[in-house]
């Protein structure tokens, strides 16, 4: 417990700095669930035909993984705070839809009667009575909804938008435990402390005769409720602040300024910062960085419609899964190719790194030793009595699992998905027996892990090489020098010793960039 004290106490302006961006997209999705699904309840209470197809929609929706329908909102919204937002906003609606409804429908029909005898309109009776009387109710499925958002918003560090879940994300991919716990508790604290806010503005919005443990003592509640009404105007203040420092950022941009984005692992994390402390040195332009966007297809779709002006691709990754192309081993072909697809999308490919971060299998030294494994080759006769645990993108790849198998003759006894880290952790633990591994990751150091050598030359070379949007690159003519000269430096034992660092010894990425450039003598 004390070393995540630790943690915390080196790292509190991290973590205050996206606990406060969680709030600020929490907030912002349940506000807009409650202007949706609020006017939507009052519909169906009023058109009744409206209410099974409206309901079964909400429901069905529920029903759809938030990963998956996260996943098939990049296509249409891109990356950062809007999916997000709009993926939250849609899993917070059912339970303030159903709640609207239930509100509106359990008001006694002789109170709305009596209500138009005196001659209320229709619209006042609604007003006047009916949501008055459904709030407390409507206000409970509002309570359910922002407790579930906090947890939901998680998710948003998956597609840079930011907020707690960068710090889960990134302790799963480091096996850093206090590093999730960093991401994990203030979440949970969150939760914990909406539910309470919004228990206290359930308890304003109901009658204090119906108030469970009512005894009468009016003036005793009533000072309760300043009480309340007073914690209620303080936390409204500091969202309303937050909420606004938001908006006025949005609109404040840097005259000159780029965006870089990267996958969601150590390595491509260390190559968006070391070229993004690069630009901002050599050149006046700011850099914004977008870390942890999740696989190869996120990136790319998101550097084509201009939401990131540049990312780190590997030319391996690029030819099979991005172009579609047949495994070769032949580097200038693979980096030819991919050149002149990408200018077909107004995108830039500038020089190679000097690092082949190629794929590769990783075995305990005890399996090596047991079976005699040095070769993948050396996996033929054993590999029925053995079960891989590999990333989810390997094992559905053309170039991943299916193709080694097949160009290798190899019959696993089982294959799992296991995304990130965690997979090392599974073969320490014996519930895998091989591993996916990138030949540069620090977790193989880490973990004291053999690697099988490619004796086919199975794999495609998998150099790093930055893509720019052609417009990018137009208009900031000198990134090209500034990009080139980083790249020329970048080798398998530079890159290698970095992720160790971050992986290993629990190091920022940031913080190792820099520490690396500085070694150069690239920035001061």
């Amino acid at each position: 417990m004390s070393s995540f004290f630790q943690y915390v106490i080196s790292n509190k302006g991290q973590i205050i700095s996206l606990l406060l961006e969680h709030i600020q997209l929490t907030a912002v999705a349940v506000l807009v669930s409650i202007c949706i699904g609020v006017p939507l309840g009052i519909l169906i209470s009023y058109i009744k035909n409206l209410g099974k197809p409206i309901m079964g929609l909400a429901n069905v929706v529920q029903a759809i993984p938030s990963m998956a329908l996260l996943g098939l909102s990049i296509p249409l919204l891109g990356i950062g705070t809007l999916p997000a937002v709009v993926m939250v906003t849609i899993y917070s609606l059912l339970p303030i839809i159903k709640n609207t409804y239930t509100g509106i429908q359990s008001i006694s029909p002789n109170t709305v009667e009596a209500a138009k005898g005196i001659g209320l309109t229709k619209a006042q009776v609604l007003l006047k009575v009916e949501i008055p009387l459904a709030l407390p109710i409507i206000m409970a499925g509002v309570r359910i909804s922002a407790v579930t958002a906090v947890g939901l918003m998680t998710m948003a560090a998956f597609i840079g938008a930011g907020g707690l879940g960068y710090l889960v994300f990134s302790g799963i991919r480091t096996v850093n435990n206090m590093q999730i716990l960093a991401g994990a508790i203030p979440s949970c604290l969150l939760a914990l402390f909406v539910d309470y806010i919004f228990g206290i503005i359930e308890k304003l919005v109901t009658p204090i005769s119906l108030q469970s443990g009512y005894n009468g003592s009016k003036e005793k509640i009533k000072a309760q409720r300043r009480r309340q009404k007073g914690i209620i105007t303080v936390v409204g203040i500091i969202v309303v602040a937050l909420l606004g420092n938001s908006l006025v950022s949005s609109f404040k941009k840097e005259e000159k300024s780029i965006a870089i984005g990267s996958k969601d692992f150590t390595e491509q994390i260390v190559l968006c910062n070391l070229y993004a402390d690069v630009i901002e040195a050599k050149t006046d332009i700011h850099v914004d960085r977008r870390e942890n966007l999740g696989g190869s297809e996120v990136c790319y779709e998101a550097v084509k419609k201009g939401e990131i002006d540049m990312y780190m691709e590997y030319t391996g990754t690029a030819y099979m899964n991005i172009m579609k192309e047949k495994t070769t081993s032949d580097m200038n072909k693979v980096y030819r190719e991919m050149k002149s697809y990408f200018a077909d999308e107004d995108l830039s490919l500038l020089d190679q790194t000097q690092f082949n971060n190629t794929y590769t299998l990783a075995v305990t030294k005890k399996l090596a030793k047991q079976y005699h494994l040095e070769n993948i080759s050396d996996l033929k006769g054993v590999a029925s009595k053995l079960k891989t645990g590999t990333t989810l993108e390997f094992l559905n790849r053309a170039d991943g699992l299916p193709g080694l198998c097949k160009n290798y003759n190899l019959k696993f006894s089982d294959s799992i998905g296991v995304d990130g880290s965690p997979r090392y952790t599974a073969l320490e633990n014996g519930k895998v027996d091989v591993v996916d591994a990138f030949a540069t990751d620090g977790l193989l150091k880490k973990f004291k892990l053999v690697v099988l050598k490619d004796d086919k030359n199975y794999f495609p070379p998998y150099y790093a090489v930055p893509v720019l949007r052609d417009d990018t690159l137009k208009k900031y003519p000198e990134l090209k020098k500034v990009i080139n000269d980083l790249s020329k430096i970048l080798t398998d034992d530079v890159m290698s010793e970095l992720n160790y660092q971050v992986d290993e010894l629990g190091k920022e990425p940031k913080d190792v960039s820099k520490a690396f450039l500085k070694k150069q003598g690239i920035i001061k």
